[in-house]
């Protein structure tokens, strides 16, 4: 599988077209969640996502510094989508995302809020729950971070 990252800035119309797509289609349709999809973190965020065979973006997620502060060093992914289920897909992209947060943002700490059902899909990446549930746009959320370990 082979991933592309770009910063908002770098990515086509027809990327961003697609990653909007593909986002609706998952968050909206499938899951029948209306909500602000368009947040104003996109432009700030960078994203990580590839393609299938029929021209589609299969999966997507962003990477940003959460509450827009670098100084702190957490990094927020977001937006973690995958159009065809059960390829692992996901599991290839949290990964290739954690690394954009660890590599290119020099992240101490990532943090993302997960839905409750996805636990484990997290958890296998590294990520503890640092929260009770909550609900977000009726659905049931968590609080998840991974810390960055150092290396001498």
């Amino acid at each position: 599988m082979e991933f592309v990252i770009k910063h908002f800035n770098e990515l086509s119309t027809t990327e961003l077209y697609e990653i909007l797509k593909t986002r609706f289609e998952i968050f909206v349709t499938e899951q029948k969640c209306i909500y602000q999809d368009l947040d104003d973190k996109d432009q700030d965020a960078i994203h990580v996502f590839c393609w299938n065979d029929s021209g589609r973006v299969a999966g997507c997620l962003r990477v940003f510094w959460k509450d827009n502060d670098e100084d702190a060093g957490v990094a927020q992914i977001g937006r973690v989508v995958t159009l065809e289920h059960g390829k692992g897909i996901g599991g290839q992209m949290l990964h290739e995302g954690v690394r954009v947060a660890i590599e290119q943002l020099h992240a101490k700490k990532i943090y993302l809020e997960a839905q409750e059902y996805a636990i484990g899909y997290y958890a296998k990446e590294g990520f503890e729950v640092v929260s009770e549930p909550f609900m977000e746009d009726g659905i049931p959320h968590v609080k998840m971070e991974k810390q960055i370990e150092k290396r001498m």
